[in-house]
């Protein structure tokens, strides 16, 4: 009888550790249930020994099955997990910064800036040209003189012809051809005013003078009345009030080297010329 009970428990064993995991657990109760339940049977019908050797199976066998359940568990427990794969945690992409907030923004310009240059007045009354580019060089710490500026200028006792021999004339000078024309061809519109101040406020912060050409008549912040019919090129060496008064290095007249003017009046008194900026 002894025999036949343990060749049961074992069958029933063998069967319990080829189900699925998640049969394990319910299975082990009900072979330990059957157990118990056999060996109550078996006392009923026979004597006490009997249901001590069914006992005693059972706890021989119960180790073994322990471990059938958690073989099973350790495979459950190192299965990967295809919601967790599925998508990225919400910390993950919740910390991922966003590249345009990590850039630096440009330095705000000075509101005010005047460059450290040399003033020189112009030896002859068409060399305005190479005069003024000649100061203009001086505030980017480039030493020439208005003669060596005059053939890079095309300049002749006629003058200079326009912006865009100024230009080309101080990009000669300077590393990267950082100078551009800016042309106003008729009367200055808001725009061209607005494009003349940002342009005076980037040169002077990039360490650079503008050189203008001018015709007609303009008034300074002081009252000053400056007159060239027929045209004449200055300096830009400074600017105040975020640019909208410049600062002119003006070669005509020693006694008025310098002056202060608004950037809608410098607009204006370049109207139908331009300017190197």
């Amino acid at each position: 009888m002894e025999e036949h009970v343990k060749h049961h428990l074992k069958r029933q064993l063998r069967r319990l550790a080829t189900e699925r995991p998640y049969q394990v657990a319910a299975g082990s109760a009900a072979a330990l249930v059957l157990a118990a339940t056999t060996g109550t049977l078996l006392v009923n019908a026979n004597d006490a020994p009997v249901r001590q050797e069914a006992t005693t199976a059972v706890a021989e066998l119960a180790p073994q099955l322990g471990d059938v359940a958690t073989g099973n568990q350790a495979r459950i427990a190192t299965s990967p997990s295809t919601s967790a794969s599925a998508s990225p945690s919400a910390s993950a992409t919740s910390t991922k910064q966003n590249p345009d907030l990590t850039r630096k923004a440009a330095p705000k310009p000075p509101s005010t800036k005047v460059l450290d240059y040399t003033y020189e007045a112009q030896t002859a009354y068409w060399n305005c040209g190479p005069a003024a580019v000649r100061n203009a060089l001086s505030a980017s710490g480039v030493e020439t003189t208005q003669d060596a500026m005059v053939a890079p200028l095309g300049a002749t006792e006629n003058g200079t012809n326009s912006a865009e021999d100024t230009t080309r004339g101080l990009n000669q000078m300077v590393k990267g051809n950082p100078y551009r024309t800016r042309t106003i061809p008729g009367t200055a519109s808001p725009v061209q005013m607005d494009q003349l101040q940002a342009d005076v406020v980037k040169a002077i912060t990039d360490g650079r003078a503008i050189v203008a050409n001018t015709v007609g008549d303009a008034t300074d912040t002081d009252g000053g009345w400056h007159s060239f019919p027929g045209g004449h090129y200055i300096a830009v060496v400074g600017y105040k009030n975020d640019g909208r008064t410049v600062r002119i290095a003006d070669s005509a007249n020693p006694a008025t080297a310098s002056y202060w003017m608004t950037t809608i009046e410098l607009a204006n008194w370049m109207a139908t010329r331009g300017y190197s900026a």
